[in-house]
């Protein structure tokens, strides 16, 4: 008997005990979650010593840019967002810039391209930018405080910090912030971020118990209404009872006779609290911005893929023999368009010949690639542009003979830069270039029997006639565009070594370029451009050097009226300017066809949109 039952006492034991590690555990791993949660989303005021030194970690890289070695865990957790930007780095458009303000501790290089906090091939700063959110509330009442000048100096430093870290993005934020009416919420919180401070202070003091437990009561109340309430519509009917209670236990704190230090070491880990948040949520805003500009919308890719699935339920006729020989026709009006964007490459085509005095004298080649290709051939075929004449290439079918018929050639876009110089007597200069690819460099052997030709950017919209272009004599010029002035290749030096350049010389810009194709194979443009590719070992900007410098000397300089850029980043050009010119450059991150481009300047885009087209219904896109 004994023996029987000790071992059944000991598997009674052993399952007690197991029971017991069991309901510890669960009670262990939610706790660990919500502590998880805490430390992430900072959502409480009581934070803890390890707390306030992660935020203070996270506050010193958003404002030097540079991590700190010796705490590698808090790193992990501040850079996150930085590591996503730089692993889609090559989708972003090319950011260079030259600082020559001298004198600066953190900028080791003046007068060469900014490296501070950003990629190599991200440099540079917009003009445009606004300050740190955590010091925009000092700019409201820095007139009339002693400290003014330091105040000012501050928001300065956050809108250089702002400009330098996320480029056009704070330009846009600016435009697009939203003015708070909201006060009972601002005052709720202003009130909780007050009685947070205080009440650790009184929470130590065993005569002040019913203090401590009404003001925590408060708190609780507070820190669940703001959880679920964000403007002053959605508070509850009740709320104006709890402000005064709150008021009135905050004065009883402050009546009291606490130590100073805790109460001020509790201010500054909320206001480092406050700070990291809203560097963190800038930051993190900063990286949607860009993968929202860099990021073909839904709507256009359902547009493609649709076409292309129609194209292959019934492919179009073939061509007219009539229309093949127009496409080869030297004698007519031909114009060029790289692009992989359907709706793009028709709104360029549709303004041009809206605007045409003789649309049966153009032609128009877009050169795409395979992707796209099915698609636009669908589009372009069901579509009709008065008289003239669409034919649809694709790059990748092309044997070239300067490549291994091995070799596939891809479709390569503009590509643009956006290029800043820091004045020590005046405010930044920035422009965004936007220059020839790899794909332009094969416009000779691609069209053969052409001797000139006008290459388009399919972020442009045509509103004049164009047809006067082919009577400009460009004095044997090779290229002919609308130059830059405002950036000079002298002032580029940095970036080109050793290359002589002419101090004379300024930047020019794609869009729009009238290319005479007999002095391009003259002068061997394209043996020139893949010349000076191969002597750059460097990845950085090959396409921005290599441009300017092969063109160099062979640039017939179009009057400046031709073109208006600036409409996909520059809020400050005139609407009445955007109606009477010529030709509309949408160069920027904010390109018309995207929510984020500028609305006072996408409507002259978009009504060249055929909106009653069944595809565009179908792919929301209105």
């Amino acid at each position: 008997m004994k023996g029987g039952i000790l071992p059944a006492k000991r598997r009674w034991k052993g399952l007690v005990i197991a029971v017991l590690g069991l309901v510890l555990l669960s009670l262990l791993v939610p706790l660990v979650f919500l502590l998880g949660l805490h430390n992430g989303f900072h959502s409480s005021g009581y934070t803890t010593p390890q707390h306030s030194s992660a935020s203070v970690g996270l506050r010193i890289y958003g404002r030097h840019g540079t991590p700190k070695i010796e705490n590698q865990s808090e790193d992990d957790e501040s850079t996150h967002v930085d590591d996503l930007m730089q692993r889609l780095e090559p989708t972003f458009p090319k950011d260079f810039g030259e600082n020559i303000v001298v004198g600066k501790a953190e900028n080791k290089t003046a007068g060469f391209p900014l490296l501070d906090g950003l990629p190599k091939e991200r440099l540079g700063v917009n003009s445009t930018g606004v300050g740190d959110l955590g010091k925009k509330k000092q700019s409201t009442d820095v007139g009339s405080t002693p400290g003014a000048t330091e105040n000012i100096r501050d928001i300065d430093e956050g809108e250089k910090l702002c400009e330098l870290k996320f480029g056009s993005y704070c330009l846009w934020r600016r435009n697009h912030k939203e003015k708070v009416n909201d006060f009972t919420v601002r005052k709720m919180k202003d009130l909780l971020y007050v009685a947070r401070a205080y009440y650790p202070s009184i929470a130590k003091l065993p005569a002040l118990d019913k203090l401590s437990h009404e003001m925590k009561q408060n708190i609780q109340d507070f820190e669940r209404v703001l959880s679920v309430t964000t403007v002053d519509k959605d508070l509850p009917p009740l709320i104006d009872q709890k402000l005064p209670k709150m008021e009135a236990v905050i004065a009883q704190a402050k009546a009291c006779r606490v130590d100073c230090s805790n109460v001020d070491k509790k201010f500054r880990q909320l206001v480092d609290l406050t700070e990291d948040e809203a560097t963190f949520h800038m930051r993190q805003s900063a990286f949607l911005y860009q993968l929202a500009v860099q990021t073909m919308p839904k709507s256009h890719h359902c547009l493609s893929m649709r076409l292309t699935v129609e194209y292959f339920r019934g492919p179009p006729p073939d061509i007219d023999q009539s229309l093949a020989e127009r496409h080869l026709n030297p004698d007519l009006h031909h114009f060029i368009i790289f692009s992989s964007n359907v709706l793009a490459s028709s709104a360029v085509i549709n303004s041009t010949v809206t605007h045409a005095k003789e649309s049966e004298n153009q032609v128009f080649h877009v050169v795409t690639d395979r992707q796209n290709y099915f698609a636009m051939k669908l589009w372009f075929s069901r579509n009709k542009y008065m008289e003239a004449t669409v034919e649809v290439l694709n790059i990748e079918d092309h044997k070239l003979e300067n490549n291994k018929a091995s070799t596939s050639i891809h479709l390569s876009l503009p590509e643009e830069y956006r290029v800043s110089f820091h004045k020590v007597d005046g405010p930044p200069t920035t422009e965004y270039l936007s220059v020839f690819s790899h794909s332009h460099y094969l416009l000779p052997e691609i069209f053969p029997s052409l001797k000139k030709v006008v290459v388009l950017d399919d972020d442009i919209i045509v509103q004049r006639d164009l047809s006067v272009l082919w009577g400009i004599n460009m004095d044997g010029k090779v290229n002919g565009a609308v130059q830059c002035c405002s950036v000079r290749l002298i002032q580029l030096q940095k970036l080109f070594a050793d290359k002589r350049l002419d101090e004379t010389s300024c930047a020019w810009m794609s869009g729009l370029n009238v290319i005479d194709l007999v002095r391009w194979r003259e002068q061997d443009i394209s043996g020139r451009y893949l010349k000076l590719v191969t002597e750059m070992n460097s990845e950085e900007a090959v396409a921005l050097r290599a441009s300017l410098l092969t063109f160099q000397g062979e640039l017939y300089a179009l009057d400046d009226k031709w073109v208006l850029s600036g409409l996909g980043y520059n809020y400050g050009v005139d609407i009445e300017t955007v109606k009477n010119a010529r030709v509309l450059h949408y160069n920027g991150n904010m390109k018309p066809w995207l929510e984020l481009g500028i609305r006072d300047y996408t409507v002259s885009w978009r009504k060249f949109l055929n909106q009653e087209n069944q595809f565009l219904s179908d792919c929301n896109i209105n």
